[in-house]
């Protein structure tokens, strides 16, 4: 699996939205998103779900989110969570 990041924490909207937008419709099968943000970007998530993407986001204990995405359904994103 080939890592994709995007730091989105000093990001203003809608930058940090229109750049993993942009990064999903290049992802290819054994890609992965992986988004740091200073909240949970539900619009991007709920766009995602709705493209069938297998999509994880939780929250660290410094208030971080982590968001991974990837098209791939055989994967377990949560082995790949703070990686």
């Amino acid at each position: 699996m080939k890592k994709i990041t995007l730091d989105a924490r000093e990001l203003e909207h809608p930058k940090p939205l229109a750049m993993a937008i942009n990064i999903l419709r290049a992802l290819e099968e054994d890609d992965y998103l992986y988004m740091i943000h200073r909240k949970n970007p539900i619009p991007l998530i709920d766009l995602a779900q709705e493209h069938h993407f297998q999509v994880i986001s939780q929250e660290d204990a410094e208030g971080i989110w982590h968001i991974l995405i990837t098209k791939n359904p055989s994967v377990d994103l949560k082995e790949y969570l703070f990686v």
